[in-house]
């Protein structure tokens, strides 16, 4: 079940949280995992070597010269503390896998955590909402039992009451109920019209919740910071495109698809999403019935325009191409 995670020592835990982040929308997730690991300074112990749930899309150029695409990987830190009760681990990976062997990368990631006393899953995600880069995004949250929930509701915390989260955010809390261990999926929210770059502000949102939960002290200045960054350059976006006169009067519906047009223009989706594409993409020319997830994929990141051609070139017939 778990052959492709490879064990560099083995630390001897208590009463386990286990933290799984990837990348996707906003990079929200990633950044939440990687700022929490580096500030606790926590330890790696084991690594997922994933060939099998990954395919290269294309090669890397370096100094002009063409080199084999690495295939992404994750890790596994670990975090102790005689002031805590509960002990950590934290799983980053580079990427998530494809689509169809999302549900055994899972189950390794699961099988392999469960022999070191895990009590509970925690995953982050993006939720795309009406609101404005510059205000404080709320935090959605959902589990995997109705308790867990009710231990939930003296925090600063909304909850969905229906819904779906697509990826690994949500399936890897399916699958550790599947192995009997409760989890927690904390939502950020990030404005629609930036959904294509990082958004600090929300993994800030969702790791102040988790620290409260978890019982873990952090310093944030530094996330902080970046998030005051990011922050500006968006208003440097929408001041360049909205009229002077209006600048005081709410984003309209049209304004955020202008903005998210010039967005994605400037900026760049996660690299792990673009090789997704890619793939979907393949995928969709051996068999077209596969376009419609192609479809979906390019329009949950705002960026079919940017590929409308390729798609429609995967429906014409040899010869018949238009000009």
């Amino acid at each position: 079940m778990k052959k492709n995670i490879t064990l560099l020592k083995k630390p001897k835990l208590k009463n386990t949280f286990f933290i799984a982040a990837w990348p996707g929308m906003g990079d929200v997730a990633l950044k939440a995992a990687t700022f929490l690991k580096d500030k606790l300074k926590a330890e790696e112990f084991a690594v997922f070597k994933s060939e099998d749930f990954f395919q290269p899309q294309g090669v890397e150029i370096q100094n002009q010269i063409i080199t084999t695409a690495k295939i992404p990987e994750g890790k596994f830190y670990f975090y102790k503390s005689k002031l805590l009760k509960n002990d950590l681990i934290i799983f980053i990976s580079e990427a998530q896998p494809l689509l169809e062997k999302s549900y055994e990368y899972a189950k390794q990631i699961i099988s392999f955590i469960k022999e070191f006393d895990v009590e509970m899953v925690f995953t982050f995600a993006a939720l795309p909402s009406p609101i404005e880069h510059n205000k404080k995004p709320g935090v959605w949250a959902v589990a995997t039992h109705k308790e867990l929930l009710e231990k939930l509701k003296q925090l600063p915390l909304q909850f969905m009451p229906t819904g779906q989260i697509s990826g690994l955010n949500g399936l890897i809390l399916g699958v550790s109920g599947e192995f009997n261990i409760p989890g927690i999926c904390l939502l950020g929210e990030i404005p629609f019209y930036t959904i294509q770059i990082e958004n600090p502000l929300s993994s800030l949102a969702v790791l102040r919740v988790l620290t409260k939960i978890i019982n873990v002290r952090i310093e944030y200045a530094e996330l902080e910071e970046h998030a005051h960054l990011i922050s500006q350059e968006i208003e440097k976006f929408m001041d360049f495109l909205k009229d002077p006169e209006s600048q005081e009067k709410p984003i309209g519906s049209d304004e955020i698809e202008k903005i998210k047009e010039s967005l994605s223009a400037y900026t760049k989706i996660p690299e792990s999403v673009k090789k997704k594409i890619e793939q979907l993409f393949e995928e969709a020319r051996r068999d077209i019935s596969q376009a419609s997830e192609l479809k979906k994929e390019l329009d949950h990141w705002s960026i079919y325009k940017e590929y409308e051609d390729r798609f429609l070139d995967l429906f014409r017939k040899p010869g018949k191409k238009n000009n």
